[in-house]
């Protein structure tokens, strides 16, 4: 066998099991223990914060069903890019890989790496990112920053060593994960839960607030802000539901295709919507919703773990994040390598990423993309891209879905092994309630989402340019 080997190499050693555990190791990261306090202080009420929850899960699983009909029709590396190809054209796929690259996927292996650094340093101050290691002048390395190129370099070296030693990881890791997060949820309500603040929280469940921050007060809100204020909580709750997707860029590595990618994606974004559900009802019995609201830097989960567990809270709950962050970003740089492959090998990204090394994996691909998230957490500027490019990300997804329509047209005859759940129906009401969400954050944040737009249409020109060598 040589080297570097060409497409059809890839080796099938994936089952349900591990296709599940990575959709599960991709969705939960440091999300589901920060942002809802940022959804409690847009919407204001216990009632609002669990429907947030609810509604983001509930889509979230209708994507991934619907997705399972995509994976089942072309159960190859790449996923989601290879879907838009088909049903669109290369440039739409190439958009998407351009934005994959530039920020989706290699910022939020920037951003997971950091938030596993910034809970190290409670159990080792020295890895806080108040340890300035350099300065030079306009440019300053701290210890954070170190220590997250760090944990992104040794996990792409463990993913370039095969897909073998990648799911042994992430399966054990996410097992860890789950369990640990079930504990806190236990935890909270078997220790932690407080009938006079539960009864506090849902005296008004429904009454529509703002907390402003400058004042320290509650605000009555309708109309446009509460719109806005329900746009920017989905942001943060289908942000920390997204990278489930994850599984359909490694289908050329899986068992079963057509049957495990479409029951992968249902079983992982089941397990996490009912996990994030009882963990924000947790939130909800253990702490008022002033505090849930006002946790310091957003840590939700710490300030509940002190309740729960006492001092010693705060340790636990930054193991756990430690666990969660670095079980979370193998899957993304796992699969996240795969898309890159796949373009490559349609001439749209580096030609030595569409080839798989001698362990059967793409290893330029692989470290490409640690070398460019690593750029990205230096910078610093990686939270506001993924700000910037959330609306990106909710964009493809409905591109993506409305392509099944569009392929069960131009398609008709091509074998179908699973077809979405509840089509038209449910597809029809994801594409509907995305495209409400996207409308509604550029009418009331085009300040950031309007820079996700041009980060995406800025791939135009790109593709063009490298038209002739695609052509040839």
């Amino acid at each position: 066998m040589n080297k570097e080997q060409e497409e059809g190499s890839f080796r099938r050693e994936l089952g349900l099991l591990d296709g599940t555990m990575l959709v599960v190791g991709s969705m939960i990261g440091s999300g589901i223990f920060i942002v809802s306090a940022d959804i409690a202080r847009q919407v204001g009420s216990a009632g609002w914060l669990i429907l947030i929850w609810v509604l983001t899960g509930i889509i979230t699983v209708i994507a991934a069903v619907s997705y399972g009909e995509l994976s089942a029709m072309y159960p190859k590396a790449g996923g989601q890019y290879v879907y838009l190809k088909e049903a669109y054209n290369k440039l739409i796929a190439f958009l998407y890989g351009w934005s994959f690259f530039a920020v989706i996927q290699t910022g939020t292996i920037a951003a997971v790496g950091v938030a596993f650094s910034k809970f190290a340093a409670y159990l080792y101050e020295p890895f806080s990112d108040e340890n300035i290691l350099m300065d030079l002048g306009g440019f300053q390395l701290n210890a954070a920053q170190l220590v997250s190129i760090v944990t992104i370099i040794i996990l792409t070296y463990i993913n370039s060593r095969g897909v073998k030693d990648g799911k042994i990881l992430q399966t054990f890791l996410t097992i860890v994960k789950i369990l640990s997060l079930l504990g806190l949820v236990a935890g909270g309500f078997f220790f932690g839960a407080n009938t006079a603040v539960w009864d506090a929280n849902w005296s008004d469940a429904w009454n529509t607030r703002a907390f402003d921050v400058a004042s320290g007060s509650w605000m009555s809100i309708g109309g446009t802000a509460l719109l806005s204020g329900i746009a920017a909580a989905m942001v943060g709750s289908l942000f920390s539901s997204d990278a489930w997707v994850g599984v359909t860029f490694i289908a050329g590595e899986i068992r079963k295709p057509e049957r495990n990618v479409g029951l992968s994606l249902f079983l992982g974004t089941f397990i996490v919507s009912v996990i994030y559900i009882l963990a924000n009802l947790m939130y909800v019995a253990v702490m008022p919703l002033q505090e849930i609201a006002t946790a310091k830097s957003d840590r939700v989960a710490v300030d509940a773990a002190q309740y729960i567990f006492g001092d010693t809270g705060t340790i636990i709950i930054a193991v756990m994040i430690m666990i969660s962050t670095f079980a979370c970003n193998n899957g993304l740089i796992m699969a996240g390598a795969r898309v890159y492959y796949t373009m490559a090998g349609d001439g749209l990204f580096f030609k030595k990423a569409s080839r798989l090394n001698a362990s059967g994996v793409p290893g330029w691909a692989l470290w490409f993309q640690c070398i460019w998230a690593s750029v990205l957490c230096l910078t610093g500027k990686y939270g506001d891209l993924l700000d910037y490019v959330m609306i990106i990300v909710i964009i493809f997804y409905i591109l993506t879905i409305a392509g099944i329509f569009i392929l069960r047209k131009k398609q008709p005859d091509t074998v179908r092994p699973y077809k979405a759940f509840g089509y038209p129906v449910l597809p029809v009401i994801y594409i509907l309630f995305a495209s409400a969400i996207c409308i509604a954050l550029l009418l009331t944040r085009l300040d950031t989402c309007g820079w996700g737009v041009l980060i995406m249409l800025a791939g135009i020109p790109v593709y063009y340019l490298s038209k002739p060598a695609v052509e040839n």
